[in-house]
């Protein structure tokens, strides 16, 4: 068994746990096989497997917690098998019963149960990915599937100086999603295209990037996060406003519960819909902007501090709140997977 890594140096996806968990799918025996856990190894498949060539592939992201409690808690599993039950549709991957393959990944989590951190600042990412493993070089779906999972005890997921707020930059001449694309599914497919973007942010000196929309400028994502804003609107509300799943953004778990959380509080505005650049320089010009933030499973909560835009830097006052929403979220939505109050989206692992 390999020795477990310091909190404060293993970062994100860089070291990973002692188990792996393999269900092979094929047409010709039935479908679906028989799950197996075994050590953490190297695939062996052929090069003209459809993965390799069309990216014929998915992948989700979970995270089990140890409370404070003791206990190791998944957050919401049910919500990330419903999205990658769609996403394999999208692609032409089998389906699959989520609260079985929750069983299994419990079941893996149990067996590296030693691999998820003792402190409230890690956690035990979860990655279960779907590939199409037929070895023919058509365009169709994979008569051949693999559906493997790995562990890997992170960190934060900007590091672990990142106690600020992120600087984006947001150039129209890049598009994350389209209508009709599939931009809302988690497929490895999206993911590429934006490296080279966040590159360039990063030569700019900037940490992520603000995905763009159409000719008014539409804010759709933060990286990889989903993106929330706060403000005073045009009634005097305090309101929280987060783009529509309109096939443009994917439906993050965290988001969904972002939404229920503040709408059950009642202390302020809650809805879904369209936020533009025009919309956001109104609002710092007239000091009714409050807050910006992204949301994922990665990083809980993200405050944003600026945005370059068209050559300009708009300074954005999230870290200036007194009581920011995105704190009181934070709080909220940690207390809940960290086993700090009982909450039905809360799953203990035995």
């Amino acid at each position: 068994l390999q020795t477990k890594p310091d909190v404060d140096d293993m970062g994100f996806g860089k070291v990973f746990t002692d188990h792996m968990m393999k269900i092979f799918h094929h047409q010709s025996l039935g479908g679906w096989q028989k799950p197996e856990i075994t050590p953490l190894e190297n695939l062996v498949m052929h090069p003209a497997a459809k993965v390799f060539h069309y990216a014929v592939e998915l992948f989700e992201g979970m995270k089990a917690y140890r409370g404070v409690d003791g206990k190791i808690r998944l957050f919401r599993p049910d919500m990330n098998m419903k999205r990658m039950n769609l996403t394999a549709r999208r692609c032409g991957l089998p389906t699959f019963e989520g609260l079985e393959l929750v069983k299994c990944l419990a079941r893996l989590v149990s067996i590296d149960q030693e691999w998820v951190p003792h402190t409230e600042c890690a956690s035990l990412y979860i990655r279960p990915t779907l590939i199409g493993i037929e070895p023919t070089l058509g365009v169709a779906s994979s008569e051949s599937a693999l559906l493997y999972t790995i562990l890997s005890p992170v960190g934060s997921y900007f590091g672990p100086k990142s106690t600020g707020g992120v600087s984006l930059l947001a150039d129209p001449q890049y598009v994350r999603a389209w209508p009709g694309g599939a931009g809302d599914r988690k497929l490895g497919s999206n993911y590429a295209p934006t490296i080279y973007v966040q590159q360039a942010a990063a030569k700019q000196g900037l940490q992520q990037v603000l995905w763009l929309y159409g000719e008014d400028h539409q804010l759709t994502e933060v990286g990889v996060m989903n993106v929330f804003m706060v403000y005073i609107n045009d009634n005097g509300e305090k309101e929280l406003i987060t783009p529509p799943l309109n096939g443009l953004i994917l439906p993050g778990v965290t988001r969904d519960s972002i939404l229920e959380l503040s709408q059950s509080w009642g202390q302020y505005k809650v809805r879904e819909g369209k936020i533009t650049m025009k919309m956001v320089k109104q609002l710092i010009k007239e000091e009714r902007l409050l807050e910006i933030f992204g949301a994922g499973t990665a990083c809980v909560v993200c405050p944003v501090q600026s945005i370059s835009y068209l050559g300009e830097e708009l300074l954005i006052p999230t870290l200036e709140q007194e009581k920011p929403v995105y704190e009181q979220l934070r709080v909220a939505m940690t207390d809940i997977q960290y086993g700090k109050i009982d909450h039905p989206w809360a799953l203990v692992i035995d």
